[in-house]
């Protein structure tokens, strides 16, 4: 089910993995770049043409939001326990997110010089929740929330609805347990479209976030700038590292949760011992026989999984840092000693009792990550992407009069005479005045 690669063959196996990340995807930006046109040009009609097109879903006799009345009796119907898992889930969530909340400050150098940085939160977001093989309540409450401890004005939420017009139950009682009035029962290219160019329906909003499929992370590429977004994520992805402590069966059940998302989700395990990758190997295959997603598993794991038998932790380590991957596992007696090895990765979870699904649904920090190697660049989702920044500087007379010369020296060496002559003008005032 899953193939155990010797050291000689990780070299082709991880060439092969990366290739992916760079598949042809012209015809699904192609047929992107024209929804975005559609849309950008016909509004509401080109929404509800596409809603009617891939989810079946009416919005024009439906509406293109969920009557809030909807929201309120998803919520009240919502099992007691899971209401009180997901009231939890939140507030774990909110303590993380607001550790790393910035403040807004101010600096007073010398001769009268004001310095600082204004943190605002952005006005109106947009969180995509993707729809299909599963509903994801945890992605709208990863979405939401920091956005909320941002102190975002508006949130408005996207996902797809059934050809009856009906968004899962349980997305609609999480949206109103966050205290969200407006779900657009829409998914998809065009949702990300109606939702960054704004519509006679659909207010435009200022950032987009969420994880969906390859037709809404092409349309957020596509329209970064339009707007704005958090990343471009591709199937999700596990990277486990495990030396001859770890058990196997821990070990097997992390890769089987991240296999069963989708048929193109990889899960790859890292190992210097071959009994550990020959036990992990066979616990796949007897977890796999009792759980109910085992078509996409297999799937997942003989296209995009693999257990890679290198000669020691270190070269483990390295090929960790070359993949970025978006979850990191680490199986090892030595773990938190070794964390300052990691250098890419999305998140990490250290010990047998970490797994990803604790990230998942509920330790706090958020579980929207890079993906596709861009874990040497992005970050997760943060509550800092829901804020921008403004410089603040005030100068005074003094100030200008004790600096103007090395300004205008700089504007020259630009060859810009109209910055050095902004310049001049002040400190000529200055002079008079004197």
């Amino acid at each position: 089910m899953i193939r155990i690669y010797r050291y000689e063959e990780i070299g082709k196996f991880i060439d092969s993995f990366e290739s992916r990340r760079q598949a042809d995807v012209e015809h699904i930006t192609q047929s992107v770049k024209e929804i975005l046109r559609n849309v950008h040009e016909r509004g509401d009609d080109a929404v509800a043409e596409y809603a009617l097109r891939f989810d079946r879903t009416d919005v024009r006799r439906f509406g293109f939001f969920v009557p809030e009345s909807d929201l309120d009796r998803a919520y009240e119907e919502l099992d007691s326990n899971l209401r009180s898992v997901l009231h939890e889930a939140r507030d774990n969530i909110a303590r993380f997110h607001a550790k790393s909340m910035p403040q807004s400050w101010l600096t007073w150098e010398q001769d009268g010089v004001v310095l600082g940085q204004r943190v605002i939160p952005l006005q109106r977001v947009g969180v995509y929740v993707p729809g299909g093989r599963a509903a994801y309540p945890s992605s709208l409450l990863m979405g939401v929330v920091p956005a909320q401890v941002a102190g975002v004005e508006e949130i408005l939420v996207a996902t797809p609805a059934d050809d009856q017009g009906k968004v899962n139950p349980t997305i609609l009682a999480t949206a109103r347990l966050l205290g969200i009035r407006r779900v657009l029962r829409i998914g998809g290219a065009h949702a990300v479209a109606a939702l960054a160019y704004g519509t006679s329906s659909v207010p435009r909003v200022d950032k987009i976030v969420g994880p969906g499929n390859a037709y809404v992370a092409a349309a957020k590429q596509l329209l970064f700038g339009q707007v704005g977004i958090d990343m471009v994520a591709g199937p999700s992805e596990v990277l486990i590292i495990a030396d001859q402590a770890a058990d196997p069966d821990c070990v097997a059940a992390d890769l089987l949760a991240q296999a069963e998302h989708d048929p193109l989700a990889s899960a790859i395990l890292l190992t210097s011992d071959r009994r550990l990758a020959d036990e992990v190997a066979r616990s796949i295959v007897e977890q796999t026989a009792h759980l109910q997603r085992r078509e996409i598993i297999v799937d997942s794991l003989k296209n995009y999984g693999a257990i890679l038998v290198t000669p020691d932790l270190r070269t483990s380590l390295e090929i960790c840092n070359r993949l970025a991957p978006e979850h990191l596992g680490l199986h090892l007696q030595d773990a938190w000693n070794l964390l300052g090895e990691i250098r890419t990765a999305g998140a990490i979870f250290l010990g047998s009792y970490s797994p990803e699904t604790v990230g998942d649904y509920w330790a706090g920090p958020n579980h929207v990550l890079p993906t596709n190697g861009s874990g040497r660049f992005f970050s997760p989702l943060r509550t800092e992407d829901f804020l921008k920044t403004s410089s603040i500087l005030s100068y005074t007379a003094e100030a200008m009069h004790k600096h103007g010369d090395k300004i205008v020296r700089f504007a020259q060496a630009e060859g810009l005479s109209a910055h050095a002559n902004a310049i001049r003008v002040r400190m000529a005032r200055f002079k008079k005045g004197s």
